[in-house]
């Protein structure tokens, strides 16, 4: 039986492709931007995440960890989270839900039966599922399974990545996916790999030889005051997104800080927490310059 690991399943999502969807967010992903507002589907492992404005101080955590991770000092209870285990006991026992597991097992099969659940608002919207991440093509197996699933049952995809993937991947899944959301973040190599962790070769090229297949794509691009708003980053990106022989439009995502509490939860620093987002005037102009290269751009997902 094909599994996989998943961290939330959304229903009634309006913003991950077309009409009123399921998003499935798969954990695990190969980028470590700067920016990102969902820490905890970074590692492919399970992760406990820590919610101490809810702790009543019960301590009934501190007898049931079974690496000792948890003790208890003038300022409260404290977790060690470098000798936890991700066990779930301290979970199990937490009256308050300041302790939550992030991460499922789940298989094909107990996805497919949350996806169906909302199949009346697909039919009503023109909706269907997501599968985000994370990055959902880090599971390819996993992701086959379940596109290939939705198709039997009449189901509308859309997979949300960030392209960094093998393309045999991308040509193993091709055909049972409707719609690609694809992110496109800095154009210089040595930027890219500085502010996400790895390069952006492998990320162009499978988007052009999406692109060049006819796959009905969106772009997705974050727009990160000084990281990624310059003119010169932009003018290669209204460059380079021209050249694409197929592309259904471009949309531009205001950065924000939502996640930043994520971080301070699994106790990870955040490199952005001086950063402000930008204003609608400065998204606007954004739009309308990127709409000089020929492009159909829209503020928003």
């Amino acid at each position: 039986m094909i599994s996989g690991t998943v961290f939330d399943i959304k229903s009634f999502s309006i913003h991950d492709g077309p009409g009123i969807r399921t998003t499935v967010f798969f954990k695990g992903c190969p980028l470590r931007c700067w920016w990102c507002h969902n820490p905890e589907s970074q590692s492919p492992a399970q992760e406990l995440l820590l919610r101490p404005n809810l702790c009543i101080g019960c301590g009934a955590c501190l007898d049931v960890c079974p690496q000792g991770a948890i003790s208890k000092n003038g300022r409260g209870i404290v977790t060690d989270l470098e000798a936890c285990s991700a066990c779930g006991a301290c979970v199990d026992v937490c009256y308050s839900d300041a302790r939550v597991l992030v991460g499922k097992t789940w298989s094909v099969a107990e996805v497919l039966a949350a996806v169906e659940r909302d199949r009346p608002f697909y039919d009503q919207s023109g909706g269907g599922v997501t599968f985000s991440g994370g990055e959902p093509l880090m599971q390819p197996a996993f992701l086959l399974a379940l596109l290939q699933a939705c198709k039997e049952r009449g189901l509308h995809t859309t997979v949300d990545t960030c392209g960094f993937a093998a393309k045999e991947v991308f040509a193993d899944i091709a055909d049972y996916v409707d719609l690609f959301l694809y992110d496109l973040k800095v154009m210089d190599d040595a930027r890219h790999k500085d502010v996400t962790g790895v390069s952006n070769r492998l990320i162009l090229d499978n988007l052009r030889m999406l692109s060049q297949s006819g796959h009905d794509l969106v772009l997705r691009v974050p727009i990160i005051p000084g990281v990624n708003d310059d003119r010169e980053n932009l003018e290669h990106l209204g460059q380079f997104i021209a050249s694409l022989p197929h592309l259904n439009r471009v949309d531009i995502l205001a950065y924000h800080q939502t996640g930043m509490e994520k971080y301070q939860r699994l106790h990870r620093s955040y490199r952005l927490s001086e950063t402000n987002p930008p204003s609608e005037a400065r998204m606007d102009e954004i739009a309308a310059y990127l709409s000089t290269f020929g492009l159909s751009v829209k503020v928003g997902g």
